[in-house]
């Protein structure tokens, strides 16, 4: 597939501006567009994701992923270069790469390690971070249980991105050991009840942390309930955390 047969994004500047108060730069608009392209491209081989429509990919693939964290690019970026800040951030259950390649394309004083337990989907990652040519991406093959566990990655992470993976308190298990105290989970919902609510406040207190916040949003060309949930670390997490493969989704907390 060549890029003359690849449809081009719309690029919703408007949107972009009155929802997130950014806008890509060229720069960043032909990176997403080539991001698109190796997705499409890839399907083919792979079941990546059924959002191929260029509108349907601009609003939950790229849209979605960055209003997670709006509040990292809505912040003036040169300031925070100048203090010299690197924000360490692991997408946990990334697939095809969402949230964490829009987030590296957007946030450029990042690192942003993209985690599946799906060999073959981080091998097509590891295939076309060449043509992205970003270097603050890398790519893991490994479960969310397991690298939570493991002493280079346990709380080593500024930000843990997880989105769509499980039920939110499974969610906040994978993701608060991972982060170092003070760090932030943002966990991307569609729906979310209050039982969910309820049962994950439980979760998050005995995992070291706090709801900082939830948010409840519309998308913005399908208007689309989702919610980002926001936990903050603030307390080590029992070494007991999280439990073995498996068991956070089966039972949790």
């Amino acid at each position: 597939m060549n890029d003359s047969t690849i449809s081009c994004l719309p690029q919703m500047t408007d949107i972009w501006e009155k929802t997130l108060d950014w806008k890509p730069s060229p720069q960043q608009q032909e990176l997403f567009q080539r991001l698109y392209g190796l997705i499409l491209e890839g399907n083919r081989q792979l079941n990546l994701t059924r959002i191929t429509d260029p509108e349907d990919f601009w609003e939950k693939h790229l849209w979605d992923s960055l209003r997670g964290i709006k509040f990292l690019i809505s912040v003036n970026e040169d300031e925070r270069r100048e203090e010299g800040k690197e924000i360490t951030i692991i997408d946990l259950g990334t697939g095809a790469g969402f949230p964490g390649i829009p987030v590296a394309i957007a946030v450029k004083n990042c690192t942003v390690n993209l985690v599946d337990s799906t060999k073959k989907k981080i091998t097509f990652i590891n295939s076309i971070l060449p043509q992205l040519n970003l270097n603050n991406l890398k790519a893991t093959t490994c479960r969310a249980e397991e690298i939570g566990r493991q002493r280079q990655h346990r709380e080593a992470y500024d930000i843990a991105l997880i989105r769509a993976v499980a039920s939110a308190s499974a969610c906040a298990e994978y993701a608060l050991p991972l982060l170092k105290q003070g760090g932030l989970a943002v966990v991307y919902r569609g729906s979310l009840t209050d039982e969910e609510t309820i049962n994950m406040e439980n979760a998050v207190e005995q995992l070291g942390g706090i709801i900082e916040s939830i948010e409840k949003f519309n998308t913005p060309i399908s208007n689309s309930d989702r919610h980002c949930l926001y936990l903050r670390k603030v307390a080590n997490t029992p070494a007991k955390f999280p439990r073995a493969v498996g068991v956070p989704a089966q039972r949790p907390l």
